[in-house]
């Protein structure tokens, strides 16, 4: 896998964590400790496609 191919993957990652975190916001029944378990991992991606693209 190509580094473009995998930031672009990490990229698709970041944006579907995305949308599980706003769904789990207005969702009634979500814990505060899952939503920030997603941000979490949300920022880990983006913090690693960061690095990435630096690195490029």
């Amino acid at each position: 896998m190509s580094l473009s191919s995998h930031v672009e993957e990490l990229k698709k990652k970041h944006r579907i964590l995305s949308n599980q975190v706003e769904e789990a916001q207005r969702a009634p029944g979500s814990s505060d400790i899952e939503i920030a378990e997603l941000k979490k991992q949300k920022l880990r991606l983006k913090e690693e496609i960061t690095r990435l693209s630096v690195n490029a």
